[in-house]
């Protein structure tokens, strides 16, 4: 009978339900020993009275009469009813009656009976067994020994469309494609062998009448015993957890979206970033366009159009290959493709499912993606501040399912945030290019034509910080042959740093061309930054505190005719002189403060150098990056400079590549000279006294010196020129005159005493008798002045030599 299960669990087995047999008026005829044990009755007690009057309360009577009438009706009851103990209490139990018919044709009544907290708690397992055969909605999957299923729910007959009952017997995992199939077997395998259960684990499964969706199942297994512990089976709960996997992937991927797009304020690298992000997440293969404008940082107008570059693109695996555009190269997009429509409609395209040809029509074979099978496309504008930069295409080709809306609108989000980014750099772009065209206006843009050195020049900007930096360098000719060597460093960055820059420069040309000793021309210069401080802590541009303009400089100056030069540094590394014999050495030479700071006195310090020698001018940017110390970097430097002979600018690249990285965290300027000297045969110098006869005496030297150097057609100017300014020394200064030509670039005419009296040009009255000399030699010279040392002053004129201005 299949009432009287013999499942220990049931509370009517045999062995455990309390069993009573009544005849058919009521009186007991059998009682077992269980039911003595529950009621206390025993049998002698019982067998032979009427039940109704043995075990029933009459208060419950009644109820007692209801059921059984309704015994007799059917053939037999189940229900709770209140038996009275030996010992007068009332005792709550399950109760279920079958009739029993003899072929004595005798009707007799079965009673088995339970404690009814037992018989609850069994009916609610039963119900708990039932809800989860036919009403659960997670999957359940009983698998036998041999691996074949057993039994499945109403749950999995939904998801496959196969029904329940023709699961009986099949081989585990056949309703799954082959590999997915495979590892099923494997993981049920693995909890029957190990008796180790599985706990939420997620598997990636495809339907085989699906195979185009991907599902995902959090699986949980154990395994089956019986009391002597014999292996019954595997049960697998299977949960479709798709969606939310997907909303848990989407999530994720816009919060590492967030932190990997917008790293840098760089166009091309943002979009390789937004690249990057989508595969292999939610695409196979993607890339990102933009239009030309926007990889130039230039500005944006309502009707921007024209072609698109692609800047950015990946594809899931190194071997796989991905659009067939390269970064950087132009890309055409047909009139009919997606990417067209998106860029003139700024909507977004979504292709779920395409055809199979759909590459191989007319005009689209190769124009805007890989064809690797690719079967789902997602087309989505970037566009900013309303619009449209360029699109990004998303491919599925290794990926079975398609693109739907929640995916599109996934692309869509993470295109606009990828598009402010764009933006943004696209206006950084703008800003650094107009900041460095400031600053190349700035900067020297050739070196001058000069006699004095050969020079090689390289400026590196800043790749790690934003903003401009303040690192200058000039090379400034200076009367008599010499030049002026300079490097500086405006502390800070930014606009302000470069302006700063700019306005030292010129002042350093300025105070080059009054002919200063570099220690006077960097005291000059601190005169200067501390009135610029003070002009913007007056302004309030800055907190107090920080208004302060600091900057380092180092001034050298080098005259080719005695092999001098003489250097002043205001806070600046110092610079490295290497001899004709490849010894390279910093000079030493005092720091003297940065110009800003005042306080302590410049020293200048004046060295003989060989002809061939090499100076090199530089900034922290070259010894000081942060990996590097500075005195490793400057014994690098050295190291570098040891070739004096060889050319120079592969010396000066050389120098760049030893010290400087690819992306240098501070400004580079280098500056290296190599030390020319002017034959003596195209210098001459005369000691002249202070008498009348002099400036005859100073004609007839010039014009013979002249002659000897094919410059005949200078020698009349030469003569008024050197007359004038030796007459101007009798008259007004003391000591002796020395004259002095020089041939190089021009002609150069010196006239140098004792005094530091300073000329002064003037035009002189109709009835004046003097005054009209240096009028007279500003008009034969190309360009003249006057310099002071501390021993007097010298008066020069320049005349080109191809002939007398005109």
């Amino acid at each position: 009978m299949k009432e009287f299960s013999q499942s220990h669990d049931d509370p009517f087995a045999l062995h455990l339900a309390a069993l009573a047999v009544l005849d058919d008026r009521g009186a007991v005829v059998g009682w077992s020993r269980r039911a003595q044990e529950l009621l206390g009755h025993a049998d002698t007690a019982v067998i032979g009275r009427p039940a109704f009057e043995v075990l029933v309360d009459p208060r419950d009577l009644p109820d007692v009469r209801e059921a059984a009438a309704s015994s007799r009706r059917v053939g037999g009851w189940f229900g709770m009813l209140n038996v009275r103990h030996s010992d007068g209490r009332l005792v709550e139990m399950g109760l279920r009656a079958h009739a029993l018919s003899r072929h004595d044709r005798v009707r007799e009544w079965i009673l088995a009976g339970a404690l009814a907290v037992d018989v609850l708690e069994w009916q609610r397992d039963r119900a708990v067994l039932d809800g989860l055969y036919h009403r659960c909605p997670v999957g359940l999957v009983v698998h036998g020994p041999d691996l074949s299923i057993l039994r499945v729910n109403r749950a999995i007959e939904r998801v496959t469309g196969v029904p329940a009952a023709d699961f009986r017997g099949l081989p585990t995992g056949c309703f799954l494609v082959p590999d997915d199939a495979r590892e099923a077997v494997d993981r049920v395998r693995q909890v029957m062998d190990t008796g180790r259960p599985l706990v939420y684990s997620e598997q990636f499964v495809r339907l085989e009448r699906d195979p185009a969706q991907e599902r995902v199942a959090m699986v949980s297994s154990f395994r089956m015993e019986d009391p002597s512990g014999r292996i019954l089976g595997v049960a697998e709960m299977i949960e479709d957890i798709t969606e939310r996997h997907r909303a848990q992937r989407r999530l994720a991927l816009l919060d590492q979206a967030g932190s990997r797009i917008g790293t840098t304020l760089d166009v091309a690298e943002t979009a390789r970033e937004l690249a990057e992000v989508m595969v292999p997440h939610l695409a196979d293969h993607a890339s990102v366009d933009l239009f030309q404008p926007v990889t130039r940082g230039e500005e944006l107008t309502r009707a921007l159009a024209g072609p698109v570059v692609r800047v950015g693109a990946c594809s899931v695996g190194a071997q796989q290959p991905g659009p067939p555009h390269p970064h950087g190269e132009p890309v055409e997009f047909g009139p009919d493709t997606p990417q067209a429509r998106c860029l003139a409609e700024g909507r977004p395209v979504l292709e779920p499912v395409l055809r199979p040809d759909w590459f191989s029509m007319a005009g689209r074979q190769g124009a805007h993606a890989p064809d690797l099978g690719v079967h789902s496309l997602i087309v989505v504008p970037l566009a900013a501040r309303g619009l449209v930069l360029g699109v990004m295409t998303l491919w599925r080709s290794l990926r079975p399912d398609p693109f739907e809306s929640d995916d599109l609108t996934l692309a869509q989000e993470l295109a606009s945030r990828a598009a402010v980014a764009v933006d943004n750099a696209r206006r950084f772009t703008q800003q650094q290019q107009t900041a460095f065209t400031l600053q190349s206006s700035l900067l020297p843009r050739a070196v001058p034509d000069q006699s004095a050195v050969e020079v090689a020049l390289r400026y590196l900007p800043t790749s790690g910080a934003p903003g401009l930096g303040g690192d200058w360098f000039d090379v400034i000719p200076l009367s008599g042959a010499r030049v002026a060597l300079v490097v500086g460093d405006v502390v800070g960055r930014g606009i302000h740093a470069a302006a700063t820059m700019g306005r030292l420069r010129t002042a350093v040309h300025t105070l080059a061309s009054l002919d200063l000793e570099p220690d006077e021309v960097l005291s000059r210069l601190d005169d200067l930054v501390n009135m610029l401080a003070a002009e913007q802590e007056a302004a309030g541009e800055r907190p107090v505190g920080e208004q302060v303009v600091g900057a380092t400089c180092l001034y050298v100056v080098y005259d080719p005719v005695s092999r001098r030069c003489s250097v002043a540094r205001a806070g600046h590394p110092p610079p490295v002189v290497t001899t004709p014999d490849g010894e390279a050495a910093p000079l030493d030479l005092p720091a003297g403060p940065p110009l800003g700071l005042g306080g302590l006195p410049f020293e200048a310090r004046e060295i003989e150098l060989a002809e061939g020698s090499l100076l090199c001018l530089y900034t922290n940017g070259v010894i000081g990056e942060r990996h590097i110390d500075a005195d490793v970097g400057l014994t690098k430097l050295c190291a570098a400079l040891t070739r004096p002979a060889d050319a120079l600018e592969r010396t000066c690249q050389a120098v760049v590549d030893s010290l400087v990285p690819s992306r240098p965290s501070d400004d580079v300027a280098l500056l290296i000279a190599r030390t020319r000297v002017l034959p003596p045969d195209d210098v001459a110098f005369w000691s002249l006294p202070l008498e009348p006869a002099s400036a005859a005496r100073a004609r007839e030297l010039a014009s013979a010196k002249l002659t000897e150097w094919g410059l005949e057609h200078l020698a009349f100017t030469t003569e008024l020129i050197a007359s004038e300014l030796i007459t101007n020394v009798y008259r007004y200064a003391s000591g002796p005159a020395t004259l002095r030509l020089i041939r190089e670039r021009c002609l150069v005419c010196e006239v140098s005493d004792t005094s530091h009296t300073a000329p002064h040009l003037r035009r002189a009255r109709t009835t004046d008798e003097g005054g009209r000399g240096l009028f007279l030699v500003a008009q034969m010279a190309e360009r003249w002045g006057a310099r002071y040392t501390r021993e007097g002053k010298t008066v020069w004129t320049e005349q080109p030599l191809t002939g007398p201005p005109t």
